[in-house]
């Protein structure tokens, strides 16, 4: 059991616990006494959490919508901060971003279930590729604008992301940035079903 002593190891089993923690689930469950697994898309994002408890309470869900986003984003980037500082090497804090994308994804404390991983992702892009985050973030505003789809305007602010990733820094070891692309673009296949289909839901 020694290698639980090994600083690596302690950022890698804290990130994945941390990312776990469906923050969105338990706003909701306290304060608005709403199982977001149940209702809507069944996620336990900001934009389920909003959509759900809008029809009972709009400011309520403006609050905890905003409370769970910041939260979530978090949970990326407060571990990578402290992983920083501690001074490990790049490759462990890319190991650390992907295990708390993870952890929010298929969280241990919901069965393996969990949100589609954007703004986790997006705390921890914030700390690794913060001008490519900037740019993703603006393209994704952009883009919620103009087509007032959630998930729509997420996935093409992501690629947004990827591709400036590619453009600013192409000597860069692209494959955990890849890898957490993938896992959010794989949490979003229903949204890209019901996009194909034209029948995703459209913020108001």
């Amino acid at each position: 059991m020694d290698f639980l002593f090994n600083t690596n190891v302690q950022f890698f089993i804290a990130s994945y616990l941390i990312g776990g923690i469906p923050f969105g689930l338990l706003l909701a469950k306290y304060f608005a006494g709403i199982n977001v697994q149940e209702s809507g898309s069944k996620s336990i994002g900001a934009t389920n959490v909003l959509r759900v408890i809008k029809d009972k309470d709009p400011v309520l869900a403006k609050k905890l919508g905003a409370a769970t986003l910041i939260l979530d984003v978090l949970k990326g980037f407060l571990v990578l901060l402290a992983a920083q500082l501690a001074g490990v090497s790049e490759a462990t804090l890319w190991g650390i971003g992907v295990l708390a994308v993870l952890g929010h994804c298929f969280s241990p404390y919901l069965g393996f279930e969990g949100g589609k991983g954007i703004a986790t992702g997006m705390g921890v892009f914030l700390i690794m590729l913060p001008v490519e985050t900037l740019i993703g973030l603006a393209a994704w505003a952009l883009s919620a604008k103009m087509l007032k789809i959630s998930s729509l305007s997420s996935l093409l602010g992501l690629s947004a992301l990827v591709i400036a990733s590619f453009v600013i820094h192409p000597q860069m070891a692209h494959a955990p940035i890849i890898f957490i692309a993938f896992i959010l673009f794989y949490k979003h296949i229903p949204n890209i079903i019901r996009l194909i289909r034209g029948e995703e839901t459209r913020v108001a």
